[in-house]
């Protein structure tokens, strides 16, 4: 991916998808990320048809695992404050754009 596409990917999905910065599939599992490590995963009927439109359901299920292997990992990495090897106390922590 290029920075814009990465760009697009970190921002407003919806402008996302109106300025066809990404393709639709992107968007949908981009979309599939935010839910399923929100605080209150739930994936709608009307949210499953549209990942439906883009993946096969093993698609689907390959997709929502390695997302919760990332997520997984992820909190777990926090909850016992484990820090990458090159990380000192004067390396800033990393950041959102617009964060």
């Amino acid at each position: 991916m290029n920075d814009a596409k990465v760009d697009a990917a970190l921002g407003d999905l919806d402008a996302a998808a109106d300025a066809g910065a990404l393709p639709e599939a992107t968007i949908a599992a981009l979309r599939l990320a935010d839910v399923l490590t929100s605080s209150t995963p739930t994936v709608t009927p009307e949210f499953q048809a549209e990942l439906s439109t883009h993946f096969d359901e093993t698609q689907i299920l390959e997709l929502g695992s390695a997302l919760a292997l990332a997520s997984g990992w992820q909190r777990f990495i926090e909850a016992f404050g484990i820090k990458p090897d090159q990380w000192t106390e004067a390396t800033p922590a990393p950041q959102r754009p617009g964060d």
